[in-house]
């Protein structure tokens, strides 16, 4: 795989979008693994440095799915 942004082998790929990323390229970005309820309030579970190609842009807020309810 190759790197979006100069073609140089990618050493991983965005968590967000799937894009090659090489070593010169590669930022970071939190993510959400894991959304659960604790006693009072919803709580997540996120990884700070997961990697991100720089061009996505992830939405801020989640989106509503009611066709999966």
């Amino acid at each position: 795989m190759d790197c979006w942004h100069c073609r140089r082998t990618a050493v991983g790929v965005c968590r967000f979008c799937g894009r090659g990323i090489c070593e010169n390229h590669a930022e970071t970005h939190p993510y959400i693994l894991e959304l659960y309820r604790g006693r009072d309030m919803m709580k997540a579970l996120v990884v700070e440095d997961a990697l991100y190609c720089g061009t996505c842009t992830p939405r801020p807020d989640p989106l509503a799915l009611p066709e999966l309810d």
